[in-house]
């Protein structure tokens, strides 16, 4: 008899495949309206992220940013100076070529939507006909609004990836903090009852296109793509 495929028991939902609340209690966006001056309570190690986190209050109340490299308890954050300082938050416009940057919004008051990962950083790569132009971590040029605020500085834990793991058993307690699916299994390495693409023989698996009205276990490969073919 065979067994439910990966797919089946993820679309389940059971707690195996299931995110763990507790790994993201913490919701890392600032309040749309900043002013004054703020405090760093209290730096946070999660478990759910890849950087350490800051808990700072401000007199519009308390929220978590990913902490920024050499940032230290009870350290003072400006919301309203245009002074670049590691910690600052500032408007993209009024930010000098080169400088790094982190936490950016994605329209003027979100709370931060781009470069949150641990060890990451953007730059500000231009300024052209009042556009502003960030250079985001995948080497992508991006523009924003020039009313969209940013943090000053780099994100913490950039040497997170430097140790090597070594061993299985420590990359199991790593991805089950955050409930990911690992090891995992290349489809064309199982059984072909355990998945449509199983047997592997000849190493040539069948359409990796599937059917918009296919079963949960026939629904692999790519799923309902825009286009097919070779782009002319």
């Amino acid at each position: 008899m065979a067994k439910r495929i990966i797919q089946q028991r993820r679309g389940r939902g059971t707690i195996t495949y299931r995110c763990r609340p507790k790994a993201y209690v913490y919701r890392l966006v600032y309040p749309s309206r900043l002013s004054g001056e703020g405090i760093v309570q209290k730096l946070v190690n999660s478990t759910g992220h890849s950087a350490p986190l800051a808990r700072v209050k401000s007199p519009q109340g308390v929220f978590f940013i990913p902490a920024f490299k050499n940032m230290y308890e009870g350290q003072k954050i400006n919301f309203d100076s245009k002074e670049i300082i590691d910690g600052n938050f500032v408007k993209i416009k009024d930010i000098p070529v080169k400088t790094k940057i982190y936490c950016i919004e994605s329209n003027p008051g979100d709370g931060g939507k781009f470069v949150k990962a641990g060890g990451t950083e953007a730059v500000v790569s231009r300024i052209f006909n009042g556009k502003t132009f960030v250079m985001l971590p995948s080497k992508k040029e991006k523009e924003f609004n020039p009313d969209c605020r940013a943090i000053i500085g780099v994100i913490a834990g950039t040497g997170r990836k430097d140790k090597p793991v070594v061993k299985a058993g420590k990359m199991h307690y790593i991805m089950t903090l955050r409930n990911k699916l690992w090891p995992r299994t290349s489809a064309i390495k199982m059984n072909a009852i355990d998945h449509p693409f199983g047997s592997g023989r000849g190493k040539n698996p069948k359409s990796k296109i599937a059917k918009r009205n296919a079963p949960p276990g026939a629904r692999v490969g790519l799923i309902r793509p825009r286009r097919t073919g070779k782009r002319k």
